[in-house]
């Protein structure tokens, strides 16, 4: 079956209505990074709510320049307010207080840099909800961006980027968020830029070792190559720790 780009808009869009009356919260925050999936869950939020109350912020961490770009290229598009907090000098000191701790080297450390910046952002995130819903006097979510494929492999931060109040793209493969993008008309530039986490210097499918088509044909039940399935069952079977937290049942 097509996908039905303008349905499932106003699906989500509904359901963010929906939501928001029955709990009677206000507005939304959530970080921008240039790509296709927050330019998206932005787009969605402002039709759904207004732009009035929607706040981006991006959240530059020994970030590129032309990831603020293309945020801002976002926030003029629907309207929004764009805010910027620079995590860099919070994460170098973060680094200082590290380092006294023992001489460790950049790969022993490597892992642990890449994850604490989510972690970082996603604690702005909050202060900003926090502070805005003292603002304007009525309740700020934050909004998660990751997409179907990124969370069937567990592409994500526990405390970080998988930390949020409400998902809208949850069940949309990449491609299906493109096409979601398109109808809502997100920059191209925005919209068809390789994905990338912003952290590591690489693109999330060379992190990964597969496309993010060839995990939506996974997730489906396509025919894939053995190899690709093998890749894609590893990282899913791998990273379900990150879905399920033990929590001792008392007798």
């Amino acid at each position: 079956m097509r996908f039905n780009a303008k349905k499932e808009t106003e699906k989500i869009i509904e359901f963010i209505r929906e939501y928001y009356k029955k709990y009677n919260l206000k507005g939304v925050v959530l970080g921008i990074s240039g790509g296709k999936d927050s330019g998206v869950v932005a787009a969605l939020f402002s039709k759904a709510l207004g732009s009035e109350n929607v706040v981006g912020i991006t959240l530059p961490c020994h970030s590129k320049s032309t990831d603020a770009t293309d945020a801002k290229l976002v926030s003029d598009k629907y309207g929004f307010e764009l805010i910027n907090i620079d995590l860099t000098k919070t994460f170098d000191t973060f680094k200082v207080e590290i380092s006294l701790l023992g001489n460790f080297s950049e790969n022993e450390l490597l892992n642990s840099d890449i994850n604490i910046k989510p972690r970082l952002r996603m604690s702005a995130c909050y202060y900003i909800a926090a502070l805005y819903s003292e603002l304007k006097h009525g309740t700020y979510l934050v909004a998660g961006t990751s997409n179907k494929c990124e969370l069937y492999v567990g592409y994500f931060t526990k405390g970080g980027d998988s930390t949020y109040d409400i998902g809208v793209l949850n069940n949309y493969t990449v491609d299906e968020v493109i096409e979601i993008g398109k109808y809502l008309e997100v920059p191209e530039q925005v919209l068809f830029k390789s994905p990338s986490d912003g952290l590591s210097g690489k693109t999330d499918e060379d992190k990964l070792g597969v496309k993010y088509k060839e995990i939506a044909s996974v997730i489906e039940g396509k025919k894939v190559s053995k190899e690709t399935k093998s890749k894609v069952d590893k990282l899913h079977t791998n990273n379900l720790h990150k879905f399920n937290i033990p929590v001792y049942e008392r007798n």
